[in-house]
């Protein structure tokens, strides 16, 4: 092997097999969705920072949760966009490599984010008293500093394994980023450890979290029935099932991609949900904890406001 192997220097990204005409349409949707990423998440974030009675631990996670999104779409999409507006599919060894790291940060980050913010949900619901107490700035603080640590920790050691591999050839990549699993398919080398690091990181980083956010759930759930209050109930409801949307369409995805065994039949679907989970779901988060939130609408009002008499 070591006699044929060549340093590659460029990766082909095979993306989706498309006319000119119908790239030129995803070109317009992707640009579309991701600019309107960029605005609804800059919103978000801008609006908790001005607004001081968005200055709480909730709305503090879900200032984090915008700067990943806007992080993870802006992390792969405007190579796309650039890769369909040229009509060309390649990326360097060294971007290719770098949007690896970014990809699997983020979308850590984000998981971990979710998993804080229910835990968040919880204190806030079944130990409404002491709340104040446990869910003090410091802890936010070190609880949002370790999500970020962990991910980006993370990323850092699938990549590392990733880059001790030999490439000889052929360089095309069944997908339109450099996802890993898609680019592990292409090394001449044995990737066996690299895809149980990848399941054992896959179990770690949703199986977990997910099983800790049910047990949570259920506490909140038994908490909620019993207040007597119906005000209250559809409250608690109402921020809750919030995060609950948001939580059931990243880790579905996830799991759906990263748990389930490799099939060749399954790589265009697998694609699909890519695309689909890096256009949309960006877009969710500010969308469901906006539209829904009375708070984040109030204050959106206030700003609004304050910006028309300056």
């Amino acid at each position: 092997m070591e006699g044929n192997q060549s340093w590659i220097t460029e990766f082909i990204l095979v993306g989706f097999q498309l006319s000119e005409e119908m790239e030129l349409l995803l070109f317009i949707i992707s640009l579309l969705l991701y600019t309107f990423n960029l605005l609804a998440n800059g919103m978000i974030f801008r609006l908790i920072c001005l607004d001081p009675r968005l200055h709480s631990p909730m709305y503090y996670f879900l200032s984090h949760l915008a700067i990943t999104d806007i992080s993870y779409a802006s992390s792969n999409l405007p190579h796309m966009l650039e890769n369909l507006m040229k009509h060309k599919k390649t990326i360097s060894f060294f971007s290719c490599s770098m949007q690896m790291v970014f990809c699997l940060a983020f979308a850590s980050v984000e998981c971990l984010i979710l998993v804080v913010m229910s835990y968040d949900r919880y204190v806030a619901i079944c130990h409404l008293l002491q709340y104040t107490a446990i869910m003090n700035w410091r802890v936010c603080t070190v609880l949002a500093i370790a999500s970020w640590v962990c991910g980006f920790s993370m990323a850092l050691v699938q990549v590392s394994l990733f880059l001790r591999l030999p490439f000889c050839g052929p360089q095309k990549v069944n997908h339109f980023f450099c996802e890993i699993r898609s680019v592990l398919k292409v090394a001449c080398g044995e990737t066996w450890i690299n895809d149980i690091f990848l399941f054992a990181e896959g179990v770690f980083i949703l199986v977990g979290p997910l099983s800790l956010m049910l047990v949570s759930y259920v506490h909140i759930l038994w908490a909620i029935l019993k207040i007597q209050s119906k005000e209250g109930r559809k409250k608690a409801f109402s921020t809750c099932s919030s995060h609950l949307c948001v939580v059931g369409f990243y880790f579905g995805i996830a799991m759906v991609v990263y748990l389930v065994p490799e099939s060749s039949q399954r790589d265009e679907q697998k694609k699909i949900l890519f695309l689909f989970y890096t256009l949309f779901n960006p877009l969710l988060n500010p969308l469901v904890y906006s539209l829904r939130n009375a708070q984040v609408k109030a204050a959106f009002h206030r700003v609004f406001q304050k910006q028309r008499t300056m």
